[in-house]
């Protein structure tokens, strides 16, 4: 059994000035004033249309990221409509197998402590969950189920990857949900992350998040 933390991965290179540039020139056919285009214009016209709430323009682009978290959290990522998913899948993949080190994965929760000395160590009772999970698939994948069948054991806590794309716009409310202090911790530990990076690639677009 290996239990591991959370983590992405940003796809696409991101060039931050081509991105701008096209989001700028699909936006001003609206007014039809790409006259005014020049250098340092796309930041200010899109912190524009951002503060007059006229989003739409942010769909011209789009960006790709991996998501490596558990079955919980994936759960509620699928449930964002304008996007795209590929999903690990548990019925094709069989973790008893060398390309999965013969062992499932498990993602640790961030919010029981490892190392707790309290008499209710959550984190303790979890492993031997997860445990237990484990040996219960491996024993039916040995007495000849499916995976697909042995699946059935698994837990949310199983980790899974899962290549997500949205538009820009559909990533500023994917953040707007996810990063809320009402929303899971899990889901809000990986969107956290993953809109720092976006801050620092496209800051006309997430800095305002």
């Amino acid at each position: 059994m290996k239990i591991i933390e959370p983590s992405f991965y940003i796809e696409d290179k991101i060039d931050s000035q081509k991105i701008l540039a096209l989001i700028e020139r699909a936006g001003r056919t609206c007014y039809k004033s790409e006259s005014n285009i020049s250098d340092g214009s796309a930041e200010k016209f899109i912190a524009n249309i951002i503060k007059k709430g006229h989003e739409s323009v942010l769909e011209h682009e789009k960006i790709t990221v991996r998501i490596i978290c558990d079955r919980g959290v994936s759960h509620e990522i699928v449930r964002h409509r304008i996007a795209s998913f590929s999903q690990e899948s548990t019925r094709y993949c069989n973790y008893s197998k060398d390309k999965f080190g013969n062992e499932l994965t498990f993602i640790k929760p961030c919010f029981w402590n490892e190392d707790s000395d309290e008499d209710k160590n959550y984190f303790a009772e979890w492993k031997k969950s997860m445990e237990f999970a484990e040996k219960q698939y491996n024993t039916l994948i040995k007495m000849g189920a499916k995976p697909q069948e042995a699946r059935t054991v698994l837990p949310n806590s199983i980790k899974t990857e899962i290549v997500v794309t949205m538009n820009l716009r559909e990533w500023r409310h994917f953040f707007r949900l996810r990063t809320d202090f009402a929303a899971h911790p899990q889901i809000r530990e990986i969107a956290l992350g993953i809109l720092k990076e976006f801050k620092e690639l496209l800051p006309s677009v997430f800095s305002d998040l």
